[in-house]
């Protein structure tokens, strides 16, 4: 039985260089979410000290992440952007703290601010998650190219504040697919060339956008780039089983098991170890004869 990851049709480059450390993408990777937020949508104001960064970080490396993202601006529906400076208040610390403890560990930096952007990777950060896909600051693509650090391009209707104001496409699938088209033209044009994409599940869509994103997940091998799947505890799973965002776990992991066998390369998490579960049980069905 093969999944869609492994139809051999798209290229899809199999290493990504992170500042010498390898990711490698023969198998899927767990992305560990640290948010360093009072906001955020599940785990805000979790972690605000420097033991509790510390402890969760490592929990996670033990749990199997292969990458920590760091995030100290709430992008969730209606959340009210900060500014460029506090955001990296928030952030220096903890990433070189992480960075000293960690050597080893793959950090990435969730920010839409370019020289947020600088900053991190200057402190040891070793790739950029950009949720708005260069559409918030226009000087994103010109400085990761200048980098030469993965990008994780992700898509998004309008800004945080407003995204989920009746969100309208006249095909999501289609529309999402030429608007990673253009930008990943746009990025290799000025020399950026390690690009991992990310639909942006929950970011100016509505429950049908999601569920037709993540029934058609496998379209996007067309771009030849790494897939991301950010599914965790979000809303398209406790909306739809009428539940609280703490009971979204069994329902979560449902969605990670889809978005895997659909091609997820990238699965972006709260819960590490249930990730790494399910990865091992979905690969032992792909390599089954």
């Amino acid at each position: 039985m093969k999944n869609a990851a492994e139809d051999t049709f798209f290229k899809m480059k199999k290493f990504i260089n992170c500042h010498g450390k390898l990711l490698d993408f023969s198998t899927p990777k767990v992305m560990g979410i640290l948010n360093l937020t009072p906001d955020s949508f599940y785990d805000g104001g979790k972690y605000d000290k420097d033991k509790e960064i510390l402890e969760h970080v490592s929990r996670m490396i033990e749990d199997g992440a292969d990458i920590v993202d760091l995030g100290a601006q709430s992008t969730r529906p209606g959340a009210l952007r900060i500014h460029e400076e506090d955001e990296w208040k928030r952030l220096e610390s903890p990433l070189q703290l992480i960075r000293n403890e960690f050597p080893s560990v793959i950090i990435s930096v969730d920010t839409f601010y370019a020289d947020v952007a600088a900053k991190a990777v200057g402190a040891g950060a070793d790739m950029i998650n950009d949720v708005s896909g260069g559409t918030i600051d226009n000087k994103m693509f010109a400085t990761i190219a200048g980098l030469k650090v993965p990008y994780i391009l992700m898509h998004m209707r309008g800004i945080p504040e407003t995204m989920q104001n009746n969100p309208h496409y006249e095909n999501a699938l289609k529309d999402i697919i030429l608007f990673f088209s253009e930008r990943i033209r746009e990025l290799t044009t000025l020399g950026a060339h390690d690009i991992i994409i990310d639909p942006g599940f929950g970011f100016g869509k509505n429950m049908e956008h999601n569920y037709t994103l993540l029934k058609h997940l496998d379209h996007f091998r067309i771009m030849e780039r790494p897939i991301m799947a950010g599914l965790s505890r979000k809303s398209m799973v406790s909306k739809t089983l009428g539940v609280k965002t703490k009971d979204t776990l069994n329902g979560t992991t449902v969605l990670h098991t889809i978005a895997l066998m659909k091609g997820a390369n990238i699965i972006r998490v709260h819960d590490v170890k249930e990730a790494v579960e399910t990865i091992k049980l979905v690969q032992e069905l792909v390599n089954a004869q």
